[in-house]
């Protein structure tokens, strides 16, 4: 059997705005297991991006219950969640959220900067060999002013490695991206998920969506279909077909 990684039951969440209660989820049952590459797709407003926030323990629901592997996340503290969400998870964002004046190999090091057990030296091999896992080892000490979009986005795949998290949460990675940009992110999580990495994907693209292994959609707080995908959706194929974009080499 499977392990679970993630698992909730009965989610909700609610927020108020003057005398009007939104709800943004109503009642979620969803699990993901190891292994899985799943992707969290709907329109604006849908509860796509409330889920994410949840599931990346940045938020707390309304109701509900949630259990990130093994551990029940409704009953801890704003620290315990802190430091949960740095042994457990990598998050990779649309706009990269790197420091700019900061190096690529610094930026990918700073998780490991809140873990007392890995010395500097340690570090730093760490965040090397991930940014050699995503093809950046000869830009290691460009800052991001130095790299086209397609390379920012990899180094913020980077760092979402280096705690070996149990589950990648992945917000609009490729909303700004070129087509080829875009399939060249997917052709590495599509790679990353073939190691065995667990990743959550929220899109509104199909187009994207289609590289991953399972499509939850949802609508007004709902999850209405889910469907596993056709797994010809390979992004490095689809590469070869295309002209090659000089922006990203």
């Amino acid at each position: 059997m499977a392990k679970k990684i993630l698992e909730v039951k009965g989610l909700r969440k609610e927020f108020h705005v003057g005398d009007i209660t939104v709800r943004a989820l109503r009642g979620i049952d969803l699990t993901i297991e190891q292994g899985e590459f799943v992707a969290i797709m709907g329109t604006s407003g849908s509860g796509k991006s409330t889920m994410l926030n949840i599931l990346g323990c940045l938020d707390k629901p309304t109701a509900g219950e949630y259990w990130l592997d093994g551990i029940a996340v409704a009953g801890l503290s704003k620290n315990e969640l802190a430091s949960l969400r740095n042994k457990k998870l990598g998050f990779v964002f649309q706009s990269y959220n790197l420091l700019p004046r900061t190096s690529a190999i610094e930026n990918v090091e700073l998780p490991l900067f809140y873990n007392p057990e890995i010395k500097a030296k340690e570090r730093r091999e760490i965040a090397m060999q991930a940014l050699e896992s995503v093809g950046l080892a000869d830009r290691m000490h460009h800052t991001p002013n130095q790299l086209s979009g397609g390379q920012q986005q990899r180094v913020a795949i980077a760092r979402s490695l280096v705690n070996d998290p149990v589950v990648i949460f992945a917000d609009e990675a490729t909303g700004n991206l070129d087509t080829r940009t875009s399939y060249e992110v997917m052709s590495l999580f599509q790679e990353l998920n073939a190691k065995g990495k667990t990743i959550v994907f929220v899109t509104h693209e199909p187009d994207i969506a289609r590289f991953t292994t399972r499509n939850v959609v949802f609508r007004d707080g709902h999850i209405i279909k889910e469907q596993m995908v056709d797994p010809r959706g390979n992004a490095r194929e689809l590469l070869n077909n295309m002209p090659i974009n000089t922006d990203y080499e």
